[in-house]
């Protein structure tokens, strides 16, 4: 263990020394990334990069403290990204928060071209459209109830590309399996998933036409139910939904239609995912399906163009030259429902709620492309259980962003 702890020491350090020594570059470069080595002819690059995610977590009438006002680091990434030999590029991401330790991306791509890449190691399993939104360009602080039922990180390999100009983009992968939300790094069994997803931009990307920013996607996954059963809960981290004694049997297969729309300093999108799967508890098995929707918005107050990439500032906030930098207003409809039958053969653990629907709006200040701040109010309400009606959650989150 000892061990361990020096060797994760000694990367942050090296980490730390390598950005610090790139620290002159930043004044020649400030438009792009600001710590980037890269070879003559761009065979080879290297890039260093950071995600520190600082939150703030309170409620507003909670009687049965469900939620633990609280601040938290939320993600304390270093990043390293870059390419070799030309053909290859690598993309490396650990997560030290809330004292864990862990790989949460690992893979290289061999790109034979824009239309096929090869994909090898640990990363996102292409499904959930707000999944796949990397977390430094997250328009809410938490992403929405769907993102329970969509498979996170797994290992594997995948294979992906841009066709027809950017107007059709694919990806199909087989990993390990991972649960509704959930990561993994080994197979707990010999069963393997498939998944795969596209997205048709009909008029664009880069024409003119008004619908240029639009696209329509649809998801998949398919493979053997893990044993371990997902819980779900809200933006507050309350969990509101649990299962009670019962396992994952037979196979699981996710669904997932989505779209959206970008469009000066609008954005649009929305995605509903459907998760079908087997569940037994003692003698007592049944084929369950949870679903889940979202529908959200966003308006870029300042006029820069909104994109799933996030908002980049016409100019930085600087107090002497009265700039502010970007403000965004955001707002989204949210919810999830369980399948009837978890509650009807008694699956569901004491006290958990079948639905929950959520309303939010929010507030992002771009301060630089590099620092943002995000304020959201959410309010959120149950079903009834057993033990009676779940009061409804009103959380206040707050966010300070570091993101290189």
């Amino acid at each position: 263990m000892s061990d361990l702890i020096r060797a994760r020491s000694s990367f942050l350090a090296a980490w730390v020394l390598v950005v610090a020594t790139a620290a002159p570059g930043l004044a020649q470069t400030p438009p792009g990334p600001p710590f980037v080595f890269e070879s003559e002819g761009g065979a080879n690059r290297l890039q260093l990069g950071a995600l520190v995610q600082f939150d703030g977590r309170f409620t507003i009438d909670d009687p049965r403290q469900d939620v633990v006002d609280t601040f938290v680091m939320r993600r304390v990434r270093p990043v390293v990204q870059g390419r070799v030999a030309r053909y290859f590029d690598y993309f490396v991401v650990l997560d030290f928060a809330n004292s864990s330790q862990y790989v949460r991306d690992a893979y290289f791509d061999t790109r034979f071209s824009n239309a096929f890449r090869v994909r090898v190691g640990k990363g996102k399993v292409p499904f959930g459209l707000e999944r796949l939104h990397f977390a430094n360009v997250l328009l809410f602080v938490e992403r929405a109830l769907p993102s329970s039922l969509t498979p996170d990180r797994d290992v594997g390999v995948q294979v992906l590309g841009d066709l027809a100009g950017g107007r059709l983009t694919y990806a199909a992968a087989v990993t390990n399996g991972a649960i509704d939300g959930g990561s993994t790094d080994v197979d707990a069994d010999e069963g393997k998933d498939v998944a795969a997803r596209v997205i048709v931009s009909p008029w664009g990307p880069t024409t003119q036409h008004s619908l240029a920013g639009a696209g329509f996607g649809f998801a998949v996954t398919s493979g053997h139910a893990a044993a371990a059963l997902p819980s779900f809960r809200t933006s507050g981290q309350a969990t509101f939904f649990s299962y009670a004694g019962a396992t994952g049997d037979g196979r699981r297969t996710r669904i997932s239609p989505q779209a959206f729309y970008y469009r000066g300093p609008l954005g649009i999108f929305t995605e509903y995912v459907r998760s079908r799967g087997g569940i037994q508890s003692g003698r007592i098995s049944a084929e369950i399906d949870d679903t889940a929707w979202q529908l959200a918005g966003s308006w870029v107050l300042t006029g820069e163009r909104a994109t799933d990439r996030g908002v980049r500032p016409r100019a930085n906030f600087d107090p002497e030259r009265g700039t502010v930098g970007a403000v965004q207003l955001a707002v989204r409809y949210h919810e999830l429902g369980v399948d009837r039958d978890v509650f009807a053969l008694g699956f569901a653990a004491p006290g958990a709620s079948r639905t929950a629907r959520a309303f939010t709006v929010g507030a992002n200040w771009y301060a630089t492309p590099f620092i943002k701040w995000v304020f959201n109010v959410e309010r959120t309400v149950f079903d009834s259980s057993e033990q009676g009606r779940r009061p409804a959650e009103n959380a206040v989150l707050v966010r300070g962003q570091l993101s290189f």
